[in-house]
């Protein structure tokens, strides 16, 4: 059954969804900071596609974080940053949309913002079995001196996609203080690993059929568990070559050599760390988007936070939210030409020189373009069938 779903998840008739169009329900969280701003961009080049191809999207829009917790303090009810009525749409829908949430850095301590990230996306992750988490790290040819790394360390390319374990492993432990001694539980099943796993493999068969599973199997029990359960997935997936690495091995060849990887599957607290580290190579957090795959409904995102600093201004990077929105047509809708799509329109827009002011260097940010404009642009890069 596991197996079942993230085949489908991955391949299942792309060319005749185009053909006949497809209807879906879309839960829209747009949340707090550039959110909502990024929102209308990424909602603006998904109608866009549907009427190039003949799609009906319904997106319906509910509060999440911060923007929830002051709604519904206002109609009286009990202040929250996930409220049922949200939660109801979401289980109701096709697929979760998800912005950002969180306020201030000097405003934490307020009701209003304290946990709100916490609460809002622990609670998505709890109520939907959110149990993979999806971060691709690319780096555009045109933009790579962006990366933080030096030009013969990239040169071959990097596109890497990290898929983490989110709901098992030592973070879902039990976590304990007994007077002088503390301790945190690393927990995992055989069932909770395949999971990611499975769509590892699968995802891979779509790119360049090669897999790396990251652990420490020379300390960790549940890690030589994962190279036992990897050893057995892997008997049905013979085109795609696999290795195992450890995790410190591993921070070091994705700064040394990260055009090795394409991808890279691992366990909660390894990928936290892991994903994080592949973020900063493209050089700006606006273009990462990240899917967290569940078992009935998907969530996509952007990899960065709610920026409230820069919140209201045009100024944002909306990339990251439209990338996240074609993660959804291909890992929830099976629209992979749709999918594709969206993201040339998204190279050809930047290859040609349309870029938000985090992708300028100094003395160049003059010419920035607006978050709608490049909206606007993305959309109109658009080629349909």
């Amino acid at each position: 059954a596991v197996q079942a779903l993230f085949v489908g998840c991955l391949r299942a008739g792309p060319e005749l969804a185009v053909e006949m169009g497809v209807e879906k329900k879309i839960a829209v969280l747009a949340g707090d900071g550039i959110g909502p701003e990024v929102m209308v961009e990424a909602l603006k080049v998904l109608k866009k596609l549907a009427t190039l191809y003949g799609h009906t999207f319904v997106f319906t829009e509910a509060n999440v974080g911060g923007a929830a917790w002051a709604a519904t303090e206002a109609a009286g009810e009990t202040p929250s940053h996930i409220p049922a009525s949200t939660v109801e749409l979401c289980a109701a829908s096709d697929a979760i949309l998800f912005g950002s949430v969180g306020g201030p850095v000097d405003q934490q301590h307020v009701p209003q913002w304290k946990d709100c990230e916490k609460n809002a996306l622990l609670g998505l992750r709890k109520r939907f079995n959110l149990a993979n988490n999806l971060r691709p790290s690319k780096v555009y040819p045109f933009l790579s001196h962006l990366c933080p790394l030096k030009p013969s360390i990239i040169e071959a390319g990097v596109d890497i996609l990290v898929v983490r374990e989110l709901v098992g492993g030592i973070y879902f432990g039990e976590h304990k203080r007994e007077g002088d001694r503390a301790y945190d539980v690393m927990d995992y099943t055989v069932e909770g690993i395949k999971k990611p796993l499975i769509f590892g493999f699968e995802a891979a068969r779509l790119r360049r059929k090669k897999v790396t599973v990251v652990d420490k199997a020379n300390v960790l029990e549940t890690s030589r568990l994962w190279r036992e359960v990897t050893r057995e997935v892997a008997k049905d997936y013979p085109d795609i070559e696999y290795e195992f690495m450890y995790v410190d091995n591993a921070a070091m060849q994705i700064i040394q050599k990260p055009s090795a990887f394409d991808v890279l599957i691992t366990e909660n607290m390894f990928g936290d760390i892991l994903s994080d580290a592949a973020s900063v190579l493209p050089g700006s957090l606006g273009l990462m988007p990240s899917a967290s795959l569940g078992d009935s409904v998907h969530m996509y995102e952007p990899s960065g936070g709610s920026a409230p600093d820069i919140a209201g201004k045009g100024v944002a990077n909306p990339i990251a939210q439209i990338l996240s929105g074609a993660m959804m047509l291909r890992y929830s809708f099976q629209l992979e030409k749709e999918a594709a799509d969206i993201e040339a329109a998204v190279e050809t827009v930047l290859k040609g020189g349309k870029l938000t002011g985090d992708l300028l260097e100094e003395g160049k940010k003059s010419s920035a373009c607006s978050t709608s404009e490049m909206g606007d642009a993305v959309c109109a890069a658009l080629s349909g069938p």
